[in-house]
């Protein structure tokens, strides 16, 4: 990883990190729980997403840089990063997340930031102390991506659901604040 890519990638960790905790911060648990339809996710879900999938991915990166380069494979957004990251983020296309990533009251709500944060540091963590050649290292999710393509996924992948928690909050069933903060 070069030093611009570490730095683009740590960057965008720390933004995503503080736009998720900034969007929990002060909500109630009514608010939290909150569900404009049966087929959309709460804030809080929203929020068990981003860990369990930060979580799945940090996982599969500590086993890819375990193996060995294989410069035969390249990434399917090879060369395009910010596009990947821009795609990604945005909310144009709605995805089905596979039953194990789905939220499932993993944590109780007022857990969602402290866990939130043990991931994203550890997350953090990893990328900061990395050598390895993650652009010869793939990953298929659901496109093939390299190792570094994978990182800025987790910063990318926390921006989309903090949009769809910004879209629960602006529904016009949203309830006022009337009970005191739970989530950070």
């Amino acid at each position: 990883m070069t030093p611009a890519e570490r730095e683009y990638a740590l960057k965008g960790l720390d933004e995503s990190r503080e736009r998720l905790l900034s969007a929990l911060r002060g909500l109630s648990r009514e608010q939290l729980e909150y569900r404009p339809s049966a087929d959309r996710w709460s804030v809080a879900e929203c929020a068990e997403h981003i860990i369990v999938v930060e979580q799945f991915v940090l996982e599969g990166l500590r086993n890819l840089v375990k193996q060995p380069p294989d410069s035969a494979k390249r990434s399917d957004w090879e060369g395009r990063d910010l596009l990947l990251v821009k795609t990604v983020a945005e909310r144009t296309t709605r995805l089905q997340a596979p039953e194990r990533i789905c939220p499932n009251g993993r944590w109780p709500i007022e857990k969602l930031a402290p866990e939130f944060e043990a991931h994203r540091t550890r997350s953090r963590e990893f990328v900061a102390s990395l050598e390895e050649d993650l652009r010869s290292r793939t990953y298929l999710h659901p496109a093939l991506v390299d190792a570094y393509q994978c990182i800025l996924l987790i910063a990318s992948h926390c921006d989309r659901h903090c949009a769809q928690g910004e879209e629960v909050m602006s529904t016009p069933g949203f309830p006022a604040a009337k009970h005191e903060s739970v989530a950070g």
